[in-house]
């Protein structure tokens, strides 16, 4: 499976994932629901240029939703739980504002 595909986006706008990621240096992706922890593992790898300590993988279960009248249940999706090593962090480019744009 190529790297790409295997991470397909940060999940940072939670509060469990943005205390995972300060207090025990872990971050949350979306996978694909076919990619393995070891395919994973090196995707992070290659990536993001850290190395990983160890990665913990859950099945999502998609939800019923309101469809028009009727209702239908959104697909199931994995999340991963990365751990890397300390001191090394993932920019997930979010947050911050550049300076100097006043106006």
């Amino acid at each position: 499976m190529q790297i790409e595909r295997i991470i397909k986006r940060p999940l940072v706008l939670t509060e469990k994932g943005n205390a995972l990621r300060e207090g025990e240096n872990k971050y949350l992706f979306e996978v694909a629901r076919d990619a393995n922890k070891q395919e994973i593992k090196e995707a992070v790898e290659t990536l993001f240029k850290v190395s990983v300590v160890g990665v913990n993988t859950l099945i999502v279960r998609g939800r019923l939703r309101r469809m028009g009248r009727g209702h239908a249940k959104t697909q199931n999706w994995k999340k991963a739980i990365v751990e890397v090593k300390a001191g090394d962090t993932i920019d997930l480019g979010g947050g911050e504002t550049a300076e100097g744009s006043e106006g």
